[in-house]
């Protein structure tokens, strides 16, 4: 049941943040837009209560338990970014706003970027063990949070793999694409 509660709650996620900004630059109605922006949070809130209350009610926590911790952890770590993408997108396509940038692609804008990026899955990693935590001590039931430790484990080797992007971009930075040369393109055929 809670994977499906997480599921509803990443379509949530999208159709909140789509309705703010519809109504924010299709319908002009710039109040109700940032209302609704403002609540995406409240998608968050929602799982972490349904999770938390199936675990006092005395559930077993599960893999679904786990999930919804790691999904609530990037969603806030993510989320803001996520929104002003998006923001980004709607201002330029239906507001006539500057082009989307888009991420830096070599040298070092690209290794700040994904040092930023990494930083970000660090909050996400803290948020979802800190709450994974404050479940097991919710449910002072060791046999029934068996499951919730295992995904600290998780969570610390998936921000393990994600080190590898900042890392190798700090020792060896990608370098811009030279253009083709017309005699480089001939030389090829």
């Amino acid at each position: 049941m809670l994977v499906t509660v997480i599921a509803a709650c990443e379509i949530g996620f999208w159709v909140v943040l789509l309705a703010g900004l519809t109504a924010r630059y299709l319908l002009r109605w710039r109040r109700t837009g940032a209302a609704l922006l403002l609540c995406v949070p409240l998608v968050d809130v929602v799982l972490l209560t349904v999770t938390v209350i199936d675990l006092r009610n005395g559930a077993t926590a599960s893999f679904g338990h786990g999930l919804a911790a790691a999904y609530i952890g990037y969603s806030v770590a993510f989320g803001h970014s996520m929104v002003r993408w998006a923001d980004e997108r709607f201002a330029h396509r239906f507001a006539g706003g500057p082009r989307p940038t888009g991420k830096p692609s070599h040298g070092r804008p690209r290794t700040r970027y994904e040092w930023r990026e990494f930083g970000k899955a660090a909050i996400a990693t803290a948020v979802a063990c800190g709450i994974l935590l404050l479940m097991i001590v919710l449910v002072d039931d060791p046999d029934r949070t068996d499951q919730l430790q295992g995904w600290t484990a998780r969570l610390g080797a998936i921000l393990a793999i994600w080190s590898l992007w900042p890392i190798t971009h700090t020792l060896w930075p990608s370098n811009p694409k030279k253009p083709r040369t017309q005699n480089a393109a001939k030389r090829m055929h």
